[in-house]
């Protein structure tokens, strides 16, 4: 339930902004909330989404997982943030057709790929600490592109449903319960 409720709020924050450039009230707002920090700090914000970052936070997801025994999970901690990257960039982007600065915007692909792979750690480690610091990396990271004018707040707002929706999705996909020990 709470991933089809995700992926339905994902998909109707963008039909106000389908076809356009112009921001809405609330990306105006969250612009000039970070209009006051430096570029130096807007880059530093913006790390969690790089994807050399994000790569290893879905290697180490996959890692735990194998380390787990848990093979499936460990394909699904791959295969989850890697549909939703794809599906974001065929499909919604260019179904949306939102721009800025030349460039789609709508879902923020550097927002689904972070969200779905912290979205995987969640789900793999189960630890308060892991969804706070995921929390913490989402907020930085959706001040950083709203400051560096990549993506307007709805962009950010949009990905984050659209990645937590996907990884729900796949993530409940029935599997074999294990075999009880016979030791």
């Amino acid at each position: 339930m709470p991933a089809a409720v995700c992926g339905l709020l994902a998909l109707l924050l963008g039909l106000p902004f389908a076809g356009g450039t112009a921001p809405g009230e609330l990306d105006s707002a969250a612009d000039e909330a970070v209009t006051h920090l430096s570029p130096g700090v807007l880059r530093a914000l913006v790390f969690p989404t790089e994807p050399y970052v994000v790569l290893a936070l879905g290697l180490l997801a996959v890692v735990l997982c194998l380390r787990a025994g848990r093979r499936t999970d460990a394909a699904l901690a791959l295969g989850a943030p890697l549909l939703a990257i794809l599906l974001t960039s065929f499909l919604l982007k260019p179904l949306y057709d939102r721009w800025k600065n030349g460039t789609l915007v709508y879902p923020s692909g550097h927002t689904v790929s972070l969200v779905a792979v912290l979205t995987v750690l969640v789900l793999v480690t189960r630890k308060v600490f892991v969804v706070v610091l995921a929390a913490l990396a989402l907020l930085a990271a959706a001040a950083g592109l709203v400051g560096l004018g990549y993506h307007y707040l709805t962009d950010v707002a949009g990905g984050t449903l659209f990645a937590v929706a996907v990884v729900l999705l796949t993530w409940s996909v029935p599997r074999p319960a294990p075999a009880p020990s016979t030791g």
